[in-house]
C-alpha cells in the first residue's frame, strides 16, 4: 500500500522488452540505499517490484496488464516519473490509501495557473468517474489529490506549489495522459451492495416467487 505522497521524482534510463512485458530501469533523484530487491515502488502510481537496485538506480518488470492500463505502456528513456516506496505501518497516512493498481488513464483538458496554485482538469471514462465524488480522493500518476468538482466526463483538482515542484504535475501539458487510481473504498462499497442485491435476487428465484406467480394469485 502507498499514501500518494510522492517521495521523489526519477528519470527513466531504459525500457526494453522482457517476454510479454517490459523491463524498466530508473534513476531516482534521491538515494534508495535503504531499499532492497523485492521492495515495492510506485512508479507514476503503478506498484512495481524492484528486481535490481544499486544506490539510486533500480530496475522493475512491468506486466502486460499494467502496460495495457497505464501510461507505462508508452514509457521512453528520458521520461520523468513520480516515485513512492511502500508505506510502513508506522507511517502517518498524509494522503489516502493507494493500492498502486491503476484503474485506467485520464487526459489533461485544461491547466489554469493562478500563480500560487494550479487548477487542472482531466477527462476520464465513466467507468472511472463513477467512483469519484466532490472532496473525495483520487491518485493521479500516484499523487494523492482532492477532487474539486467532477461529473461523468471528468474531474478537477488543485495542486499547490509544493506538489507542482516535487512531482511531474509541474511539467505536464494539456493533452498529456496520466494514470488514474480511484478511491478503493468506493469500489468495495459498490461490490458489497452489488453482492447484497444479487443475494436477494437469488433468494427470490429459489423461492419461486416472480411477477407471473404474483399475477396468477391475484397480487397484481
Amino acid at each position: 500500500m502507498f499514501t500518494g505522497i510522492i517521495e521523489t521524482m526519477g528519470t527513466t534510463l531504459g525500457v526494453r522488452t522482457a517476454g510479454a512485458g517490459t523491463r524498466m530501469t530508473i534513476r531516482a533523484d534521491k538515494d534508495l540505499a535503504a531499499s532492497k530487491i523485492g521492495d515495492s515502488i510506485a512508479v507514476n502510481g503503478a506498484c512495481l517490484t524492484a528486481v535490481e537496485i544499486s544506490g539510486s538506480v533500480f530496475t522493475v518488470d512491468v506486466s502486460p496488464e499494467t502496460l495495457a492500463r497505464s501510461t507505462l505502456g508508452t514509457a521512453k528513456a528520458g521520461g520523468r516519473v513520480n516515485l513512492e516506496r511502500a508505506m510502513r505501518l508506522s507511517d502517518r497516512l498524509d494522503g489516502h490509501l493507494v493500492s498502486g493498481h491503476i484503474d485506467g488513464q485520464g487526459k489533461i483538458t485544461y491547466i489554469k495557473d493562478f500563480g500560487t496554485i494550479l487548477v487542472i482538469g482531466f477527462a476520464v471514462e465513466e467507468m472511472l468517474s463513477r467512483y469519484m465524488i466532490k472532496k473525495g480522493s483520487v491518485a493521479v500518476d500516484g499523487i494523492s489529490l482532492t477532487i474539486n468538482a467532477c461529473d461523468a466526463a471528468g474531474f478537477e483538482v488543485t495542486a499547490i506549489p509544493h506538489t507542482a515542484k516535487i512531482t511531474t504535475l509541474g511539467i505536464k501539458k494539456i493533452g498529456d495522459h496520466v494514470n488514474i487510481e480511484t478511491d478503493i473504498i468506493g469500489k468495495y462499497v459498490e461490490k458489497f451492495i452489488a453482492g447484497k442485491s444479487a443475494d436477494k435476487a437469488d433468494a427470490v428465484e429459489k423461492s419461486g416467487i416472480d411477477m407471473e406467480m404474483l399475477a396468477k394469485t391475484g397480487f397484481l
